[in-house]
């Protein structure tokens, strides 16, 4: 799944007006050419330096190598962004601008994955913890808390949905999570793969209605919209409302709480996110990106069978 979401990034990047370096590097490690990718960044740092852009761009060798599991490269290349970005920190905060959490939580959870590719679990959710305990108040928070529920939230009681306000029908807080198996869909008001997993979730909550499933939809604000890259809360609002109603009208009546905590909580940094809750509400299954039909029904009877 890792690599296909890489590869699909890369196409669409290729598919961009105007390439910058990120996007050249990007191309050339979609050719498998290190030594294209590399040579880009070589030019790049003699004009420019090695700047913000320049590190998001270098974070790129370190996952290429780490899909092509070759392990001590993708280490390698995750330390030298992490140390050239931990260089830039003493001189601005990571948020200052775009380029910089992207690179960092890249080298983190570059690092954190070749540590389980190599049986150490244990020093990766160590490393992520530490990371998290670090950066846990920046934009790579969700990022960081993926990664860490990756290896360590399945059988843990499913953290409690908060909502400044709901979508579509609502649900009684005490008891949201327990008594039925769940079925969570973090999901955007911009993201594709969303309302491809839409007619889906439909099928399924139909098939396993006998079983009790319910399912509900976290979303949260971005402070954008297809029309205004500056959107106030209320209209991001009625934005979602109409993104939710012509593309979500098989699951209208799903729940939806609007809370960037909540996916903070989940690390749903990517979306869809998935997530599993059984009767006993604990986290039964969990997993960022798209799922298809087949795969997320075979998860769904392993939990209304308990």
């Amino acid at each position: 799944m890792r690599c296909r979401i890489f590869f699909a990034c890369l196409l669409l990047s290729a598919c961009t007006a105007s390439a910058g370096i990120v996007e050249n590097v990007r191309i050339a490690l979609m050719q498998n050419n290190f030594s294209a990718a590399e040579a880009e960044l070589n030019a790049y740092r003699n004009q420019r330096g090695t700047d913000a852009e320049y590190l998001d761009a270098y974070s790129w060798l370190a996952r290429a190598a780490l899909d092509g599991r070759q392990y001590d490269q993708a280490s390698a290349y995750a330390k030298q962004t992490k140390t050239l970005v931990l260089e830039q920190l003493k001189q601005r905060p990571l948020d200052a601008e775009p380029h910089l959490p992207l690179a960092l939580g890249a080298a983190l959870e570059v690092q954190s994955e070749v540590l389980v590719a190599r049986g150490q679990r244990t020093q990766a959710i160590a490393l992520l913890q530490s990371a998290m305990r670090t950066y846990g108040n920046t934009s790579i928070h969700e990022r960081l808390q993926k990664n860490l529920n990756l290896l360590s939230f399945q059988g843990r009681v499913a953290p409690p949905l908060k909502a400044d306000q709901f979508l579509g029908a609502t649900f009684a807080a005490p008891d949201q999570l327990r008594g039925a198996p769940t079925l969570l869909f973090f999901w955007a008001h911009w993201c594709s793969d969303c309302k491809a997993e839409v007619p889906i979730i439909t099928q399924l909550r139909s098939e396993f209605a006998a079983n009790g499933l319910k399912v509900i939809g976290p979303t949260r604000l971005y402070g954008y919209t297809a029309q205004d890259q500056h959107a106030p809360p209320a209209e991001e609002i009625r934005y979602i409302e109409a993104v939710r109603r012509h593309f979500y009208s098989g699951l209208l009546d799903m729940p939806v709480p609007v809370n960037t905590a909540n996916f903070n909580s989940y690390g749903a940094s990517t979306t869809p996110t998935l997530v599993l809750v059984d009767r006993a509400g604990k986290v039964a299954w969990y997993h960022p990106g798209a799922v298809p039909y087949q795969e997320l029904r075979a998860e769904i009877e392993k939990v209304v069978a308990r």
